[in-house]
């Protein structure tokens, strides 16, 4: 992946394109940008989900129906782990238990299994929201987590704390993203929301260069692994003026691309 021309600190240069590190949505307030602004967005996923096979899973010895209690901290921890369950033929037991981080995840939940309030509990948005549900269920039940390659460390630290009878099983991955057709394409903005789209440009690019593309990175551990690499965030957010990363690039373009 190249970039514009060579690294001369002009401030607020002209903006034509830009790409934005996560798969197209359908609707989004990027299109009113790009509209009003007489841009070129493009989007494209950096990191993408590749499941665990049946066959490596295998090799753990984990049998999921040999747990009571399954732990799920997002969707496509569902969807993975009723997956291995169908290529294993692993029927799971009505009386299973199921802990959600949030209601949303519950909700899809539904999608799986009849749905009871007395087996299914959801927090709010952290584990410790569960807390004392996993409490007063701690001493029968045996639990399992089903996570990727990033695991789920604050889980971890949670079930560890206190001592449960647990044990996390990989079903998926979070890998790079195959980015080579980029090679020799230019942006004036790239867009990125975690340190995992990062690490994607380096393993795809590994001599990139910044020169005068402009970063707009989004959270703090995204900036940290930015400024690890020596790159400059010339876009940040959430700030207290742009709490979203449409208003922060929408606040850059104001000067860059004034009439």
């Amino acid at each position: 992946m190249s970039s514009n021309g060579k690294a001369k600190g002009e401030s607020y240069k002209r903006i034509k394109s830009i790409l934005i590190s996560q798969p197209k949505p359908e609707r989004s307030p990027y299109f009113e940008l790009e509209e009003k602004y007489n841009l070129k967005i493009d989007w494209r996923p950096f990191i993408q989900v590749e499941p665990v096979s049946e066959k490596e899973f295998r090799k753990t010895r984990i049998r999921p129906d040999e747990y009571t209690a399954i732990i799920f901290t997002a969707k496509g921890s569902i969807d993975h782990f009723f997956r291995m369950c169908e290529e294993m033929r692993i029927k799971m037991p009505q009386d299973t238990k199921y802990f959600c981080l949030t209601e949303a995840i519950a909700n899809y939940l539904q999608k799986f299994i009849v749905y009871r309030k007395r087996k299914v509990f959801a927090g709010k948005r952290k584990v410790t929201d569960l807390k004392a549900s996993f409490m007063k269920h701690k001493e029968k039940e045996k639990f399992l987590l089903p996570c990727s390659n990033l695991g789920s460390k604050a889980v971890v630290a949670f079930l560890e704390e206190h001592e449960f009878n647990w044990k996390d099983a990989m079903m998926y991955k979070t890998v790079a993203a195959d980015l080579s057709d980029l090679e020799d394409v230019t942006y004036d903005v790239l867009v990125f929301f975690s340190p995992l789209g990062i690490h994607s440009l380096y393993e795809n690019f590994p001599d990139f260069k910044q020169n005068q593309t402009r970063l707009a990175i989004y959270g703090s551990t995204t900036q940290k692994a930015v400024e690890e690499k020596g790159l400059k965030i010339n876009i940040p957010a959430p700030a207290p003026d742009t709490p979203s990363m449409t208003m922060a690039l929408k606040k850059y373009l104001e000067h860059s691309n004034k009439k």
